[in-house]
């Protein structure tokens, strides 16, 4: 899945500011894709944190980075 892609649809989703970031992942259908890309590829998976609007100290602590 492509950066365009996935901004898609994050974006597609509304109300995502008082979801917490499971329901952000789940409703926006990057669940699968993030907890894959959570245990292989820390980049995409940073992406799709940040598609679906999560902060940046939040992004660290669920990364572990």
């Amino acid at each position: 899945m492509t950066e365009e892609e996935i901004y898609n649809k994050a974006n597609s989703v509304v109300g995502l500011g008082g979801m917490t970031v499971n329901e952000r992942l789940y409703v926006s259908g990057l669940m699968d894709l993030f907890d894959k890309a959570k245990k292989k590829d820390k980049e995409l998976a940073r992406t799709i944190l940040e598609a679906i609007r999560v902060d940046q100290p939040s992004i660290k602590k669920i990364l572990k980075i």
